[in-house]
Parts: C-alpha cells; sequence; structure tokens
C-alpha cells in the first residue's frame, strides 16, 4: 500500500529542491559578498585625503602616513 503516495512525486519535488539549493547559495553569497565590502566611511575618509594630498593642503609623507593609519 502506498498511503496516497504516487509516482510522480519527482515531479514536484525535484523542482522544489532546486529551488531550495538555489535560495540557500543565494543568501550565502549575498552574506559573504556583504561582510567583505570595505566600509563607506573608510572611503569617505580616504577620498579626502585624496583630495586633500591633491589640493596641496599635506604633503606625500602625511598622506601615506595618514592612508597607513586608515587602512589598519
Amino acid at each position: 500500500m502506498m498511503w496516497g503516495y504516487g509516482d510522480n512525486n519527482w515531479l514536484w519535488m525535484a523542482p522544489l529542491m532546486v529551488l531550495f539549493y538555489g535560495v540557500l547559495i543565494a543568501i550565502v553569497v549575498l552574506g559573504v559578498r556583504a561582510f567583505s565590502r570595505p566600509r563607506r566611511d573608510d572611503d569617505q575618509a580616504l577620498d579626502t585625503l585624496r583630495k586633500r594630498f591633491a589640493s596641496g593642503a599635506i604633503d606625500q609623507d602625511e598622506f601615506e602616513k595618514t592612508r597607513r593609519s586608515l587602512d589598519g
């Protein structure tokens, strides 16, 4: 006795399994990308530093020293 289950279970189970693993992989990929991006605050600080160096407000030594401290 098959208890109400037919032979065509794979017709709906296979696409659902592909959908489940596709969503799982998408969550992992998006999570890794979100945590591996540089912080936006650091980019703004470095942009400001580059603008100050380009305008001549700071010299190359001060630029390099500050850039290293921003990189951590």
